[in-house]
């Protein structure tokens, strides 16, 4: 059963504990990919064939097999994702950057230029479940950012399929390339190349213990969009709350994982003690009731604070994932809320709206990192140069000063390239 706690009479760090992976997979990781770099393609199918159960002639889904996926995935699910991308599509459209340029002084030209990262390796995960709502997420905010190669991997089926929901989804995002391996060697190959994948310049999406730790390993090569954890929700609710829909949000997110997270924070004590026995009413109901039961008992927990204002505290402590705001005036928090991933408002705005439909991005900063870090969003797929124009009359007014700078910092040949430019050629 989850465990009620009262804010201010516990230690701090029993509230704020998030469950740690006890796995060590480093060497394990660093092992498969320097098979990948030495092997390619071949220890690509060997992996394949270890851990998923399939023997691939060919790693890449052929434009047969997509065109099929979409006779065999059902016409309303094809109609519901098509409304969702155009749902993801119009909220990242609003994310682009533009370019600039700034010309106020006389002789002087500045500016900015925003140009999209050209190859994107998208991670879709398999295992449990299928998750084509990743691939339109990742997928669509690199098409808007205009990247020229958008390339997905995901584990392949035991028969060496992939699921025909993810290549649906891929098609209707416009995905380029899709390839049949997972886990740490497709980080590898992404980051790497193989004889059949591309290398790429940037991997995102998430993964378990074992993408995440290549994802890490490969930074450097690659650029990432960030180190994912087990995923998490915390709900700020007040007493005017239903316990069971309280309760139902936080097992969307237990269900995911036995390491996942769900938090309620309320000013309710009576609110807490009902949702503890909502949990238990409504986790023998669940199909995957062995997943999340484990993450409710271990690392799941309901903290009774003073008022509504200190349990936002106490959230911005915790910098969850998914943030829900249950109350009827929601708005009158916002401002206060600090770290959060995404932030779901008011009593009809369910967590899984935003994994799966609203818009906004559901690959977000876990772990905490939400207090420095960013969901997905088209500015994770685009890049920036700078540049600069003088005329040789604007450089004689600032290259003096230009020339001292240099001298205070020990420079002396940055100072005389400026100075040269006003010195008479010496013929002789």
């Amino acid at each position: 059963m989850i465990k009620i706690y009262k804010y201010g009479e516990v230690a701090p760090e029993e509230i704020f504990a998030r469950p740690e992976s006890t796995v060590n997979v480093e060497e394990v990781v660093a092992d498969i990919i320097a098979d990948v770099r030495k092997n390619g393609d071949r220890a690509l199918k060997a992996y394949c064939e270890k851990f998923d159960g399939a023997k691939l002639k060919d790693l890449e889904v052929s434009a047969e097999e997509i065109e099929a996926a979409f006779g065999i995935v059902e016409p309303e699910f094809i109609d519901i994702l098509k409304e969702a991308a155009d749902n993801i599509r119009a909220f990242h459209q609003k994310q682009v950057r533009n370019s600039f340029v700034i010309s106020e002084k006389e002789g002087v030209i500045l500016g900015q230029k925003i140009m999209p990262i050209e190859k994107a390796g998208l991670y879709v995960p398999g295992g449990t479940a299928a998750y084509p709502s990743t691939v339109l997420m990742d997928s669509i905010p690199a098409k808007i950012a205009g990247c020229s190669e958008i390339s997905i991997v995901t584990p392949p089926n035991a028969d060496g399929s992939v699921n025909p929901v993810i290549l649906a989804a891929a098609k209707i995002a416009g995905v380029d390339r899709i390839f049949k391996v997972g886990g740490a060697q497709a980080i590898a190959a992404l980051a790497y190349g193989t004889e059949t994948i591309p290398k790429v310049d940037k991997i995102v999406g998430p993964g378990n213990a074992f993408v995440a730790e290549a994802k890490k390993q490969v930074f450097g090569k690659v650029a990432i969009d960030m180190i994912a954890g087990p995923s998490e929700i915390l709900i700020v609710a007040d007493g005017t709350c239903e316990a069971r829909i309280v309760a139902a949000d936080m097992l969307s997110q237990a269900e995911h994982d036995k390491m996942a997270s769900a938090v309620l924070v309320t000013d309710s004590e009576e609110l807490a003690k009902k949702v503890q026995a909502e949990l238990e009413r409504q986790l023998p109901l669940l199909p995957r009731e062995e997943i999340a039961r484990p993450s409710i008992e271990n690392n799941g927990k309901i903290i009774v604070a003073e008022n509504i204002m200190q349990a936002i505290e106490i959230s911005n402590e915790i910098a969850p994932e998914h943030l829900e705001l249950c109350m009827d005036d929601p708005f009158n928090y916002l401002s206060y809320v600090k770290h959060a991933g995404s932030i779901f408002m008011g009593k009809n705005c369910p967590e899984a709206l935003g994994d799966y439909f609203a818009g906004p991005n559901h690959t977000l900063p876990t772990s905490g990192t939400a207090r420095f870090s960013n969901p997905l969003s088209v500015d994770d797929f685009v890049k920036k140069s700078q540049f600069s124009y003088f005329t040789k009359d604007a450089l004689g007014q600032v290259y003096d000063k230009v020339a001292y700078f240099a001298e205070q910092e020990g420079l002396r040949a940055h100072g005389r390239s400026m100075t040269i430019r006003f010195e008479e050629e010496d013929n002789e």
